[in-house]
């Protein structure tokens, strides 16, 4: 069968439909089911996949890495350093040239615009794997991470807390509005999600019912939780503000009273990693039995996959 999604590309979870993120879901199930019984599948061979970096990884890399090469297929690394993009030469003519080497591209780094521009002039499918604005291939692995854990998406109440502007709480705006996931964004009002990405979202809340909120009222808004998730206090490239950070976040911190407070036994813990021990997370959540943040970094690899598989 053809996929729907051939050709195309993945700059933001906005990109796709409720129905089509349901086909990459269940295909990464698929592809998780195969792994897990030693089927070796060749869907990639001669096919070439460039991941360009800015901004160094481990999930990220490893995913598409591990992923694209399983299947037969030969993936490129690019660092910022190994290439002229945006420097000797245009972000425009370093898409054209790849798109004429490469099955598909990948672009993590600063700029949504970077990745937006690669796939508007290479002609090849192009994935986000993280932009200041977005990170919607971690969405992915979190909402399998998430079914795998309950069962069915719609319905569910994730509370998300801490830095509530950063690209995981955009995502999770749209990933959760797209699936019918009740979102709770928790963060003082200094970092609340900018309002178009929050008007955004809710409409696209209208078609599937999922509610989408904002408080800086911690505790009460756990109550009734499915999962907690934070993300650090400081992004990549916002060191130089974490004290701030610290001394603003830490009534926030997921921590046992966290868990308690949600009134729910069964409540699941998710990070995206790399994770501070003891600030956004106490240790004791953090590798305690409701975690579940090594599913999610393997879950990267199998969205990643059915994703490249989707769209290739």
């Amino acid at each position: 069968m053809i996929s729907p999604l051939k050709g195309r590309s993945l700059l933001t979870l906005v990109d796709f439909n409720t129905s089509e993120i349901r086909y990459l879901l269940d295909l990464a199930h698929e592809v998780k089911r195969e792994r897990k019984a030693g089927q070796i599948r060749q869907r990639f061979i001669g096919k070439t996949l460039a991941l360009i970096f800015e901004k160094p990884s481990t999930r990220t890399r490893c995913a598409f890495e591990t992923a694209f090469a399983e299947e037969g297929g030969h993936p490129t690394y690019l660092a910022k350093s190994d290439i002229q993009l945006g420097f000797k030469e245009t972000v425009e003519d370093t898409a054209r040239v790849l798109g004429r080497m490469f099955s598909a591209i990948q672009f993590r780094g600063f700029k949504q615009d970077t990745v937006e521009t690669l796939a508007k002039y290479s002609g090849v499918p192009v994935y986000n794997g993280l932009t200041d604005i977005y990170h919607p291939t971690q969405v992915l692995a979190d909402l399998m991470t998430m079914e795998e854990s309950w069962g069915t998406l719609e319905g569910r109440k994730l509370v998300y807390a801490g830095d509530g502007r950063n690209n995981m709480a955009n995502s999770l705006l749209v990933g959760c509005a797209r699936m019918g996931v009740n979102l709770t964004i928790c963060a003082p009002q200094s970092l609340f999600p900018e309002q178009s990405i929050l008007s955004m979202s809710r409409e696209l809340a209208q078609e599937t019912g999922a509610q989408l909120v904002t408080t800086d009222q911690f505790l009460p808004a756990l109550k009734g939780a499915d999962a907690l998730y934070t993300d650090v206090w400081a992004s990549m490239g916002e060191e130089d503000k974490l004290a701030d950070r610290v001394a603003l976040l830490s009534p926030y911190q997921i921590n046992e009273k966290a868990l308690v407070a949600t009134g729910n036994p069964e409540c699941i813990f998710l990070h995206c990693l790399p994770a501070v021990r003891d600030n956004e997370v106490s240790a004791q959540v953090f590798e305690g039995s409701q975690s579940r943040v090594w599913d999610q970094a393997e879950n990267r690899k199998h969205t990643i996959k059915a994703l490249m598989l989707a769209t290739i």
